[in-house]
Parts: structure tokens; C-alpha cells; sequence
């Protein structure tokens, strides 16, 4: 125990000294504000008293005079845009105490098992993450209620708000997966926070670094008129000015109070917190796939999973239950989940889902006609058919702008309709039709740039390439999956197309990147995509003009059992954390034309829509999994050979020249 005393007193003092040293940014920026005033009432002084006399002296106190003035102005603007800046706050769900007893009494329990000051509230984050926030600014709110033992307290309301402990903020995926042990370890680093935070001088360092902050994005906005914008600019440039004299104290400062925090909660659960950083990396892994491989294709299709968080207990549930290095994983799920703590589970974790809609998508902040919350047994019918249905579509009316035939001259009565084998005929190669050259990528890299950038998409959302998914984000594929990072995952490539590849298509023509990616397909299926391309970029278009008519909610809207924290944070730009770049133009096809494959299989040989918990959307033949269909795809594809494709579909009992239902 002395041996951890001294861990935390010196981490303490380290981030007391450079807290201090961010006060005397702020002293000598003051300071300097204040010398010309200093040295006009020397002058003005001197005049007074016979000292300084003559009319050089008169000239030099008028002209420090009129210095000292518009410098005290400037600084007075700087400082009120400083004081008045309201500081970010991360989007949350607040948690009421009434709502969640349980897990109020947990952390109270934690904060005097720390000898820390507990957290003034409880948030919840559709993050895998979980940390203190100040929210004591006045733009924040009133601050929290106190204990009946504080109202006689005669310290005024402004000194208790700066007294006020941060809020902790927890990411909900970590209250469905883990145990209510685990997530005590967890929280214990983050709770002995509270400690640091509570000291005056880290206080202090904190709101200026904060309203610094502020003042800088409050000033980036363009002004109405060119006197605005140059008070904006010269406001702007003095924040960041201070900011970077502050940079490397703020830093240090905070990793003090981090090593103070972690050395205090060593003497807490110190058994279990091996454990729970296990479950940490799995249940971020876990969170990531649902999010890119389950949530996203939902979310384009106007439809929000209205339980993101049993999503991710049931993607890792599937995890332990294929991998063999997570098969004691199954075992903990006989213990009481943290998500007991909260009174009503379901409602909360309705409400973070939608706030992960919002903040990954830029989703509404309300349900409507063409955003409505869907449930995972609703998910087939509702959102994978429907996204297959929906670019099968989108394909054949591409196929009809670029002229091609519904039908063969000699086809059957009946058999005009948007068939597959109109698909398969157009991109098949003849002998005298060469594939598109491929580029040498050595020939055209950019001096700095990464190998392999122009494939954007992540795994299972549109992918098709085994190259694409080994390389697109290798950390978090074999986080999840060991075998993910070096098998690839052909029934990725049904998910539902990207409305957002406005980047990708200029008017119909493919940008360099496009080109780039193309190179090695056949001039049909490039012709194709670049129709397709533009084809999302008018839908795209459309959708954000129509988005763009709606106002905002209002401030203190609610969403579920509690309020989403709209007025605390712009949602302007949203998404505000996009999970995915555009997909490039062969992405875009081959999704494409794997969804009309699955259209066809289900209207004409008895297969159906299914979700995978780790995959997403999957085609289901007899009740099993068909995660073979990519590779004949991409044949197609790149070399215009629909050879091993045909012979997947009669292999089905697939008939392509029937036509298939559309929407």
C-alpha cells in the first residue's frame, strides 16, 4: 500500500505542476494584455506630477493611451468569447438515478472504496469506451442536484458549480456483455478520476484549456461581413496561439492524472481486471462488426435495429461459439450481466441505438414514416430482402438507361421481365472484347500514401475482393475472427449498396480512383458501374436535399427513457462519426449483381433472406448458409466469364431467365 501511495502522490504532483504551468500561460497572456495599459498610467502619471513633460511626452501618452484601449478591447473580446464559448459535449443518454439504483449504488460504492469524490451522474455512449466529462459550464445545464446534507450549504450556486464532479460516461456495450464484477474493475480507473479532477488548480487548467477550445470552433464559422470575419479571425488566432503554448503541459497534465487514477484503483478487484480488459477488446470487436456488417445496411434502407446492444451479446455469443480460443467466454454468460443494474434495460438500450444512428449514419433523432426502428427478428424480411430487392432494382434500370435489351429476340412469352439472365448475358465477354488493362499501382502511388487505399470499403459491407477484406481492416478482423483476417467472406458482398458515392461519380464519369479500381474488368461491367455510380449519387443528392428541408428537433427533446443530449452538441454535421468511406465503382457493381442472384434464388428456388450476427445480411439455402457466391461473382466480374456462376445457380436449381419480384 505505500508502494501505490506513492504511485498516486507522485502522479498527483505531476499533474499538479503542470497544471500550474498551464496557469502561467494564462498569467503571462494577461500580463502581456495588461503592459501597455501599465506603461500609459507610468506616462499618464508622470504628466500629472511635472516629471515628464514636453510635447514628445504628450505625443507618447496619447499614442500608449489609444494602444493601452484597443488592446484592453481585444482582450475583454477574447476573454468574453472565451467565458461564453460553450465547451463540446460528447452526445449521450443520461442515465436517471431512479432509472438505474443499482448501478448508482455500484459506483458510489466504488468512489468510497477509492476515497474519491463520486461522479455527480451517470451517461450512457454507443461507444465501446468509458470516461469522466465536465459538464459544469452554464451552457451544460443547472448543475446537479446535491445530497439533502449539502442544501445548507451556504456557498453560493457559482461555487458549487465549479465544485461539481465530472459525469461518467460508459459505453452501453459494456453494460450487455460484461459481468457486473467486470464492470466494476473497469470503472474503477475511471472513477479514481474523480480525485484529480476535484483539486483547484487542475480544475482551473482544465475550463481554460476547455474554452480555448470552444473559442477556436466558435470563431471558425464564416461572420456576415468582412469587420465580423476579421474579429473572428483575430479572436480565433489568439485562442490557438495560447493553445499551443498549452499543448504539452495539457498533455502531461493529463497523463499525470491518468497514472494517479490507475495506481489508486490497483488496490480494487485487481483480480478481475485482466479479465475485463479481455472482454473490453472482445466486446469492441464484437461492437464494430455489428455496427459495419449489421447495423449500417439497416440504417441506409431508412430502418434503425432497435437493440444494437443484445446485437452485440449475440454476435459474441456466435464468436465463442465458432472460434475455439474463445470457448470460455460461453461460460460467463451463466453470470448476473451488468445491464441488471438498470431498471429497464430495453428502453435504454432502444435509446442508444438510436443515438448510434444518429452520430454513425446521421440518422433523425425521431422515428417516421422512412425511419422506423426494426427488431432482429423482423431484420430478414424488413431489411435484407428488401436492400436485395432494392438494387436489384436500381441494376435494371441502369441496364435500361444504357440501352440493353429486356429480353433475347427468340425468348419465350413471359420472360421480358427483369430476369437474371439479362444480368448475366450483358457483362458476359465475348473473344473480342479484352478486360480493361490493369494499372501498375508502383507506377502511380503517391510518394506517402498506403498501398491498397483505393479499396475503401470495410469488411462485410459491400465487399467481394478476398484481397479487400484481408487488407481493409486486419486489427479488427482478427480481433473478432481469427480466420476472418486470412478466409475470405464471399457472402459479404449482399449487403445493400452505399447511397454516398457522390465522391466516386462526377455526372456519370468514374474519377482516377474509379479507374484505378475498374482496371482489370471487362468495358461492359465498367460501363456498368460507373451507371450505377451516378445512379446512387442522384438518389444521395435527393436524400440530403430532402434532410435538409426538415428542422431540427428542439432543445430537451427526449428519446426513449431519456434525453439524447441534443442541445448540448451540434447535429449540423452529421454523421459525426461516419463508420465507412465511399465504395469504389467494382464494390458498387458486384453488390450489385450478387443481390440479384439472391433475388433470383429466393423467387425461383425456395431460399431466403438471413442475418448472420457476425456477417450480416446471408442468402439461406435449407435452412444453411450459402458463403460461396462472391467468388463466382467476381469471376463475372473481372473477366466477363459467367461460367462458375451458372453452374453455382443450377447447382441451386436457380432459374435465371425467370423474372424476379422487384420494388
Amino acid at each position: 500500500m505505500t508502494g501505490i501511495g506513492g504511485g498516486v502522490e507522485l502522479g498527483a504532483q505531476a499533474a499538479r505542476s503542470r497544471a500550474l504551468a498551464v496557469l502561467r500561460v494564462r498569467s503571462r497572456a494577461l500580463a502581456v494584455a495588461l503592459l501597455p495599459a501599465a506603461v500609459a498610467v507610468i506616462l499618464l502619471a508622470g504628466g500629472s506630477t511635472g516629471h515628464l513633460v514636453g510635447g514628445g511626452w504628450d505625443a507618447a501618452r496619447w499614442a500608449v493611451s489609444v494602444l493601452a484601449l484597443l488592446v484592453l478591447a481585444a482582450t475583454a473580446a477574447v476573454a468574453l468569447v472565451v467565458a461564453r464559448a460553450r465547451p463540446a459535449v460528447t452526445p449521450t443518454v443520461a442515465v436517471a438515478e431512479e432509472s438505474a439504483p443499482d448501478l448508482y449504488r455500484m459506483v458510489r460504492d466504488l468512489a468510497d472504496r477509492l476515497d474519491v469524490p463520486a461522479p455527480s451522474a451517470i451517461a450512457l455512449t454507443p461507444d465501446c469506451d468509458s470516461w469522466l466529462e465536465d459538464r459544469t459550464h452554464p451552457a451544460h445545464g443547472p448543475p446537479p442536484a446535491r445530497d439533502h446534507d449539502d442544501l445548507s450549504d451556504p456557498v453560493g450556486p457559482a461555487r458549487r458549480r465549479s465544485a461539481a464532479a465530472p459525469v461518467l460516461v460508459i459505453g452501453s456495450p459494456f453494460l450487455w456483455w460484461m459481468r457486473v464484477g467486470e464492470l466494476r474493475a473497469v470503472l474503477a480507473p475511471v472513477v479514481a478520476g474523480t480525485g484529480p479532477a476535484a483539486h483547484p488548480d487542475i480544475a482551473a487548467a482544465r475550463r481554460f484549456i476547455r474554452g480555448l477550445d470552444a473559442a477556436v470552433a466558435a470563431t471558425s464559422t464564416e461572420g456576415r461581413g468582412p469587420l465580423a470575419r476579421a474579429a473572428r479571425g483575430g479572436i480565433g488566432g489568439v485562442s490557438r496561439l495560447l493553445l499551443r503554448g498549452c499543448r504539452v503541459h495539457a498533455a502531461e497534465m493529463e497523463r499525470g492524472v491518468a497514472a494517479a487514477a490507475a495506481e489508486r484503483a490497483q488496490a480494487v478487484d485487481y483480480g478481475l481486471r485482466i479479465v475485463a480488459q479481455e472482454q473490453v477488446g472482445l466486446a469492441y470487436a464484437g461492437w464494430d462488426r455489428l455496427l459495419t456488417r449489421v447495423a449500417l445496411p439497416a440504417w441506409r434502407m431508412g430502418r434503425w435495429p432497435s437493440r444494437l446492444d443484445v446485437g452485440v451479446v449475440a454476435a459474441l455469443t456466435e464468436l465463442s461459439r465458432r472460434d475455439r480460443l474463445a470457448e470460455g467466454f460461453a461460460s460467463r454468460l451463466g453470470e448476473r450481466p451488468a445491464c441488471d443494474l438498470l431498471e429497464e434495460p430495453g428502453l435504454m438500450d432502444e435509446a442508444v441505438s438510436l443515438l448510434a444512428a444518429r452520430l454513425f449514419h446521421g440518422g433523425p433523432a425521431e422515428t417516421g414514416p422512412d425511419w422506423a426502428p426494426v427488431g432482429w427478428e423482423e431484420y430478414p424480411e424488413e431489411v435484407v430482402d428488401r436492400a436485395w430487392r432494392t438494387d436489384a432494382a436500381r441494376l435494371h434500370r441502369v441496364l435500361d438507361t444504357l440501352g440493353v435489351r429486356r429480353a433475347a429476340e427468340d425468348a419465350a412469352p413471359g420472360t421480358d421481365g427483369p430476369t437474371l439472365s439479362r444480368v448475366l448475358d450483358h457483362l458476359t465477354t465475348t473473344p473480342a472484347e479484352a478486360p480493361v488493362p490493369a494499372r501498375d499501382p508502383a507506377a502511380d502511388a503517391v510518394p506517402g500514401a498506403t498501398p491498397g487505399t483505393a479499396h475503401h470499403a470495410t469488411p462485410g459491407i459491400g465487399t467481394a475482393t478476398p484481397d479487400d477484406q484481408a487488407t481493409s481492416d486486419p486489427q479488427a478482423a482478427t480481433a473478432s475472427d481469427p480466420q476472418a483476417a486470412t478466409t475470405p467472406d464471399p457472402q459479404a458482398a449482399t449487403a445493400p449498396a452505399a447511397p454516398g458515392n457522390a465522391d466516386h461519380s462526377d455526372d456519370g464519369n468514374g474519377t482516377e480512383d474509379d479507374d484505378d479500381d475498374l482496371a482489370g474488368t471487362t468495358p461492359r461491367g465498367a460501363a456498368l458501374a460507373a451507371g450505377l455510380s451516378a445512379q446512387l449519387a442522384r438518389e444521395e443528392a435527393r436524400t440530403q436535399a430532402l434532410a435538409s428541408g426538415t428542422a431540427p428537433p428542439p432543445p430537451g427533446t427526449t428519446t426513449g427513457p431519456a434525453a439524447t443530449g441534443t442541445a448540448l452538441w451540434d447535429d449540423r454535421a452529421l454523421p459525426l462519426l461516419p463508420l465507412q468511406p465511399p465504395r469504389t465503382g467494382r464494390e458498387i457493381l458486384t453488390a450489385h449483381i450478387t443481390a440479384m442472384v439472391c433475388c433470383a434464388a429466393m423467387d425461383t428456388a425456395g431460399a431466403t433472406p438471413g442475418l448472420d450476427w457476425l456477417d450480416g445480411p446471408t442468402l439461406l439455402v435449407d435452412g444453411a448458409r450459402r458463403a460461396d457466391l462472391a467468388l463466382h461473382v467476381r469471376s463475372l466480374v473481372e473477366t466477363g466469364d459467367p461460367a462458375p456462376l451458372r453452374a453455382w445457380l443450377s447447382d441451386l436449381g436457380v432459374r435465371p431467365e425467370k423474372p424476379v419480384r422487384l420494388v
